[in-house]
């Protein structure tokens, strides 16, 4: 028996689960899964007991399509496993249905989407960096130890009778950062 049930999701304390509450059980939803959660539909609970719960002809009905993911590609990924299920998708407030024919082609423009944030988002990464670089800034953290401090690494590195480990600690940093800034001093 094909039915229709509901999932409602809150984030933690912004929400009120009442108002799609409502409008799932008023949209004919025979079960409605509750949950107050972040954006990642991963680790929640009553998602999971929703999914397993879903049968092949079933519809998952939604308030939005925010409730099912943090981003475009959490949601294509949910709405591709619904579909590999047999599972349709209805999301109230968005107008959106991908039950019959006219389904398929929603499907298809969520995947495009997807893709289409994924490069806008790599674009801004690239020209951010490059930004950056022409500003003379390089990528990652600064640098724990300056020029001054390497140049008195290798001064000390060069006397046998200081240790790594003394080096180390004078610098607060670890050997390991002591080897990388002073390569060329061989200890024995």
């Amino acid at each position: 028996m094909n039915q229709r049930i509901g999932y409602a999701r809150a984030s933690a304390g912004d929400e009120n689960l009442d108002l799609q509450r409502d409008a799932l059980t008023r949209s004919g939803c025979v079960v409605v899964y509750e949950e107050i959660a972040s954006g990642r539909t991963a680790g929640c609970p009553q998602w999971e007991q929703c999914r397993g719960a879903l049968r092949p002809g079933d519809t998952l009905v939604v308030w939005r399509l925010d409730r099912l993911g943090h981003n475009l590609a959490a949601l294509v990924r949910v709405v591709n496993e619904l579909e590999e299920q047999g599972v349709s998708l209805e999301s109230l407030g968005d107008e959106i249905s991908t039950r019959g024919a006219d389904g398929k082609p929603i499907i298809r423009v969520f995947a495009a989407l997807a893709e289409f944030e994924r490069v806008l988002i790599r674009e801004r990464t690239h020209a951010g960096l490059a930004a950056a670089r022409a500003r003379g800034r390089s990528g990652g953290r600064k640098p724990k130890l300056d020029a001054q401090q390497i140049h008195e690494i290798n001064k000390l590195m060069a006397d046998p009778s200081v240790s790594v480990s003394q080096i180390a600690k004078r610098f607060k940093v670890s050997r390991t950062t002591i080897y990388k800034v002073a390569p060329t001093q061989k200890r024995t």
